[in-house]
């Protein structure tokens, strides 16, 4: 939240500029000036400019040093002189790390940390051939192939070369050098000399190298240019897609005449969509996909990095006349350049070649999410900011009155103590302990927000600690770094600290932040960090974290490195037993593993709604599922239709909470008029019913590391169609979303995947959609299209309850649709849904089929054991075998029953009610004639 509003009286010493922004709606577009072009950045500039074709880097073959897993050899920059050292080395699941660094630099360079999920597996080579051209590497199915000069680095799945790096010549490694003195006329000569120690990389000669100047912002650089860069080729690629955080196109567009996407993370005030600015969060892991085969590149940097894309669109018109006259047609390309400030090269490299084979390598290294309470998969309600405690009492009750699902309330900046975090108004909030004993009486839970910014105020208890240990950041001088933000003066603690990571996780224990339980939970804000008076609205490059580190070193990590340390204080909080739930707004690679995060400050319009599907899907393959955008916008006043549609589509994204700015309208569900209250009704009913199948899949990702919610093309590889659809979503496999994002509509052109292989089956109607490819579904204000496979068995829980709390124990529903042979299958998870005691084995993992007159439930699991009270209520059957009259159940507990089951000709669905086995219990069911 950048706009400033109720909070500007607080802070009239802060700039004019500043100032202006306190009308909430000033502009409906993002502020440009006040955020970096690629021109007005050096680094950007000065690696955009090497020519491609001209690389100077050599390797020397004759320094090869090799182990088990790993070879060593001497890079060579022959223009500067400049040697560097290569470590390739082969890690399990078909991935390959490529590190270069300088043999003898300066100091020491900054080395990625806390984004890998734990040092990388790794595995033995195969075999190593050194000959004059090239060193090669073999694992299995899997190549390397380094060449020596000019260097570049082929890697080759099943005999396909599939990524190039260095192909088009366009690495760059700026070697740590003394800063050059300037010539005074008679030492003029001598002087040069001095400062051509390493000559030819002309960083120097870019005036931002040293030093840098943007608006009134001034960034010291005193170690200079440190730049590292990398080109990348995906041979038979047709599209790239991943390096979020973008408000732009699923599917990643050239970037030939436009400025590089940027991975900066930054509070962007009111952005716009199909943009290519950087937003609040930065995964550098970039995918690349055609039909035959998915590959990817992970660069793990995090400094300020720009990517360039260049696809086949991007052909020259002398290459397209020659195809045209030869007849021939050139292999699809995407490529890619990836260019850092600082740090070093380090590349993960994974081939797939399947699309969840190469979504899987990536989360081998950066974790998984952890599987979340079932109370965070429920609806969230949220405003800035609920008024005090009688309104939050106020508007849960509502939702009861109203008969609507509620998991949790949330709180905003101003529950605290003139935005002192760890504390509460006492004006506003007297009894919060009353409070959330109010809410978990009835299954709910309270939601508070703690952002980074810490109140420069003398009377702040953790103000005066930060101060007197030396826990903040520190400005180039070695002072406590001061800034601006939501208190006015502030300062930002060091969580690089391992000290200060240990007294910020103490902050939660019960006895010291007051007012809370173990059903309080936590939303971590504005930690890119957002600083209102900092360069581009953030904290400057030359602040030094522990250990003497730059913040240009570690910018794009900082709020990782928050919410890892918030995740650690609530799991400490209830001594290990609860899963925490964490809310982030800024994010790097593996911070799946502690927070979960929403698309930030978006707009109440219809651009805003449509681009909340590209966006959750390019954070879900990049091993952040656990995404949504705030309902209805955060900005702006919906009218009633895009607020239905808002909640019918964010029925279908993981993250399901509305929230809207301080100065917007009241827009609970109730707020519009009857019909709208009924449909939104509707539709959260409808998420709570699909919850067994999500909280079955977020299990699955932990596992396996596959996104809950996919594009088209992860399970369609070879349909072209699908690589360039957004707007539809896969549930898992087995669920199709296409929602409304155009007012008015009356119809939406849905793709159904499959080229007629497969049938669709409408989840309301049932109504079948065999032919492939696109057709035009009618749609109403009542719904829209969602779509179940043939094939599949769903799980659902169809009674209607105020809270998962008290749906824990429900029975379940099980649809099955056949396909052309009569077969389906799926899974279904339970747990406590609470604790990480299914991590001791107390879960259930249940395979459910369909095989001609047979329906089975077996334990896929054998060792894990949990006790249910759950029961199976109702199987549906789409398209069922001709001529049932009953079916007989068989298990160890009931023995054989014979069961009623009814169908309904209108939607040829066969009915069984109640075979009242125990969901623990393996049994099966014989569909008679």
């Amino acid at each position: 939240m950048l706009l400033i509003a109720a909070s500007c009286d607080e802070v009239p010493q802060l700039a004019l500029f500043l100032i202006l922004l306190c009308s909430p709606f000033i502009t409906d577009a993002v502020n440009r000036d006040i955020f970096k072009r690629c021109d007005q950045n050096s680094f950007c500039r000065r690696c955009r400019k090497v020519e491609p074709g001209k690389s100077p880097y050599q390797l020397l073959p004759d320094k090869l040093v090799q182990n088990e897993s790993m070879i060593f050899v001497d890079l060579f920059n022959k223009d500067t002189g400049v040697a560097y050292v290569l470590q390739l080395t082969t890690l399990k699941e078909g991935t390959f790390r490529l590190h270069i660094n300088e043999k003898n630099p300066l100091h020491p360079r900054y080395e990625t940390q806390y984004a890998l999920y734990d040092q990388p597996q790794t595995v033995e080579m195969d075999f190593v051939e050194n000959t004059a051209e090239s060193i090669s590497v073999t694992k299995n199915e899997n190549k390397v192939v380094l060449y020596i000069n000019p260097f570049r680095v082929e890697l080759y799945s099943q005999g396909v070369l599939t990524i190039s790096a260095n192909a088009r010549g366009l690495m760059r490694f700026e070697h740590l050098r003394p800063k050059p003195v300037k010539a005074e006329n008679e030492n003029a000569e001598e002087v040069e000399a001095n400062n051509s120690t390493y000559p030819g990389d002309g960083a120097d000669d870019d005036p931002g190298a040293w030093e840098e100047n943007f608006k009134e912002h001034h960034d010291a650089k005193p170690y200079g240019p440190e730049a590292v860069a990398m080109d990348f080729s995906f041979p038979g690629s047709e599209y790239a897609y991943g390096i979020p955080e973008h408000a732009d196109s699923f599917a990643l567009q050239s970037t030939k005449s436009t400025d590089p996407y940027r991975l900066y993370n930054l509070d962007v005030f009111e952005y716009e969509t199909n943009e290519r600015m950087a937003l609040y969060g930065a995964i550098p892991v970039l995918y690349a996909h055609g039909k035959e085969r998915s590959s990817a590149v992970f660069w793990h940097n995090t400094a300020e990095t720009w990517v360039d894309i260049l696809s086949n669109a991007d052909n020259n018109v002398v290459e397209s006349i020659v195809e045209l006259v030869s007849g021939s047609t050139k292999k699809p390309q995407v490529d890619a350049h990836f260019m850092s400030e600082s740090g070093v090269i380090d590349i993960f490299f994974m081939l797939g070649p399947k699309p969840l084979d190469v979504f899987r390598q990536y989360t081998v290294l950066t974790g998984t999410a952890p599987l979340p309470q079932m109370f965070a998969l429920g609806y969230h309600q949220s405003r800035w900011n609920y008024n005090d405690q009688d309104d939050v009492a106020t508007i849960a009750e509502n939702f009861d009155i109203h008969d609507i699902p509620l998991e949790a309330m949330w709180l905003d900046i101003e529950y605290t103590d003139n935005k002192k975090y760890f504390t509460w108004d006492s004006r506003k909030f007297p009894n919060p302990l009353e409070m959330v004993h109010n809410l978990t009486a009835k299954g709910r839970k309270l939601v508070v927000i703690i952002d980074p910014h810490i109140k420069r105020d003398n009377n702040y208890f953790l103000h005066n600690d930060a101060t007197s240990l030396g826990y903040y950041i520190k400005n180039k001088d070695g002072k406590d770094y001061e800034g601006w933000c939501w208190p006015g003066a502030a300062s930002y603690l060091d969580f690089f600290d391992p000290k200060v990571v240990e007294y910020y996780i103490g902050l939660y224990s019960l006895d010291k932040f007051h007012g809370t339980t173990n059903d309080v939970y936590i939303w971590n804000d504005m930690n890119e960090p957002s600083v209102f008076n900092g360069p581009e609205i953030t904290a400057p490059k030359d602040l030094i974290h522990h250990g003497g580190w730059e913040h240009r070193d570690v910018h794009n990590i900082n709020g990782h490195m928050y919410i890892r340390s918030t995740y650690e204080a609530l799991f400490r909080r209830s001594g290990g037993s609860l899963r925490p739930f964490v809310l982030t707004r800024s994010f790097f690679a593996g911070s799946q593993r502690y927070a979960l995060m929403w698309t930030g400050d978006n707009m109440g319009e219809w651009s805003h709604l449509r681009i909340s599907y590209p966006m959750c899907l390019s954070v879900a393959i990049s091993g952040l599922s656990f995404c949504g955008a705030d309902i209805g916008g955060f900005f702006k006043n919906p009218d009633s239709e895009l607020f239905i549609r808002w909640y019918q589509a964010g029925t279908w994204l993981p993250f399901f909470r509305q929230h809207s700015h301080i100065e917007t309208k009241r827009r609970e569900p109730w707020t519009f008029n009857e019909e709208t209250t009924q449909i939104v009704r509707e539709t959260l009913r409808l998420r709570y019913s699909y919850l067994p199948l999500w909280y079955t899949l977020f299990r699955e990702h932990e596992v396996n590391g596959y996104p809950v919610i996919r594009p088209l093309w992860a399970h369609y590889p070879t349909e072209s169609e699908t690589f360039t659809i957004d707007d539809h979503l896969l549930l898992g496999d087995s669920i199709l979303v296409r929602p409304v994002f155009q007012s008015g509509a009356t119809e939406v052109a849905v793709y159904f995947p499959g080229e007629s292989k497969i049938t669709w089956y409408d989840i309301d109607t049932m109504q079948p959609f065999q032919k492939g490819g696109y057709v035009n579904v009618p749609v109403t204000i009542h719904k829209i299209p969602v779509f179940q496979r043939s094939g599949s068995v769903v799980p659902r829980k169809m009674r209607i309850r105020r809270s998962t709390v008290a749906m824990r124990n429900d029975p379940y529903t099980l649809i099955i649709i056949g396909d052309s042979n009569g077969r389906a299958n799926g899974n279904l998870y339970i747990d406590d849904e609470v604790s990480f005691e299914y991590r001791h084995g107390k879960y259930l993992y249940l395979r459910i089929t369909l095989d001609g007159n047979k329906i089975a439930s077996t334990l896929i699991d054998k060792l894990a054991s949990y006790e249910t009270q759950s029961w199976l209520e109702r199987i549906d059957i789409v398209n069922p075998p001709q001529g049932i009259k009953s079916a007989q159940l068989e298990s160890y507990n009931l023995g054989k029953v014979i069961l009623e089951t009814t169908f309904n000709t209108h939607n040829n669905v066969l009915t069984i009610r109640k075979p009242a086995v125990n969901m623990g219990e393996e049994w099966t069911i014989e569909l008679l004639r």
